[in-house]
């Protein structure tokens, strides 16, 4: 077996207080890797530092997590690949276990789940939304992990070149455990040690902005994935709303034989094409997402597993 190249990327965005020490460690950790550093529209000395530390440097003109994540897997041609924020956040030196890890085991991802205890490395809300997500994509899915917003995770190519980028901010860690998920890929994860950011570093994520975000990834899988599901589930609702309003309307039809309530009549009737419709609706959606998933697994498949390399 050929020793893999190992590519270690690091998406940044105003981290000049952070990005050396992030370096420094990654580095240390796996020293025969070729570390890239990605800024995105910084406006501080990020790219300047990151240079400094012997990183390659590279910009991402749009701004976002997700676009700089979809130019780095677009770019970089490795075996291997380590991701992490560049804000000293994430344990470094326990990179090459994870390696190890998805080497020996032939997997396509393990990720870093935090575990830390300093209270000020968690941002407010971000707990409980991980929860959220996590609930949802168990029942989505039958399995999940244990810390779905992790944006520490080693990849195989196969993972890397077979994934359809389309997320454009912060949901694109959910987006990549969705993937792994979906075609029933090989993963794993390892407890890590979670850190507060160094002094004059800040955290890009806005707790009500983002977690509006992440409430919208959850009501946008659970309408992709399971199209059946939802529809039919809107559907049901509506055609429960129409037979209670047609009650009446039945029960006044055959004391009297007739229908004095027209206006009722005729928006039971719409509600019921309406729910008809959407069951439609889910049918039609259940097949594409099936055909969809399908492309996808053929793309995934069309690459080395990592035990190959």
């Amino acid at each position: 077996m050929s020793t893999p190249r190992i590519a270690v990327l690091l998406p940044c965005y105003n981290e000049a207080a952070a990005i050396a020490q992030t370096i420094a460690g990654f580095r240390a950790a796996l020293p025969d890797a070729v570390i890239y550093v990605y800024d995105n529209n910084s406006a501080d000395d990020t790219r300047a530092v990151a240079a400094a530390a012997g990183a390659i440097v590279r910009t991402e003109k749009m701004q976002g997590k997700g676009n700089v994540v979809r130019r780095m897997f677009a770019d970089i041609d490795a075996d291997v690949y380590v991701m992490a924020d560049g804000d000293a956040t994430y344990e470094a030196s326990v990179a090459p276990a994870l390696v190890k890890q998805m080497l020996d085991e032939n997997l396509d991802m393990v990720v870093g789940a935090r575990k830390s205890e300093v209270e000020a490395a968690y941002r407010r809300g971000h707990k409980l939304g991980n929860a959220m997500l996590t609930g949802m994509l168990t029942r989505l899915f039958g399995r999940s992990f244990s810390d779905i917003l992790s944006g520490y995770r080693v990849f195989s190519r196969r993972f890397v070149k077979s994934f359809p980028v389309l997320s454009s901010g912060f949901e694109i860690e959910t987006e990549i455990s969705v993937h792994a998920l979906e075609l029933r890929m090989p993963v794993a994860e390892q407890i890590t040690a979670y850190a507060a950011r160094p002094e004059g570093s800040e955290s890009k994520l806005n707790t009500y902005r983002d977690g509006f975000r992440i409430l919208n990834t959850i009501i946008t899988l659970f309408r992709i994935e399971r199209p059946m599901l939802f529809f039919g589930g809107i559907g049901l609702l509506v055609a429960l709303v129409a037979l209670i309003l047609a009650v009446p309307l039945i029960m006044t039809y055959m004391e009297t034989g007739l229908v004095p309530r027209l206006p009722t009549a005729v928006l039971v009737v719409g509600l019921m094409i309406i729910a008809a419709l959407s069951f439609t609706c889910g049918l039609i959606l259940d097949t594409v997402v099936r055909g969809r998933r399908e492309v996808r697994r053929l793309a995934y498949l069309s690459f080395s597993a990592p035990a190959n390399l």
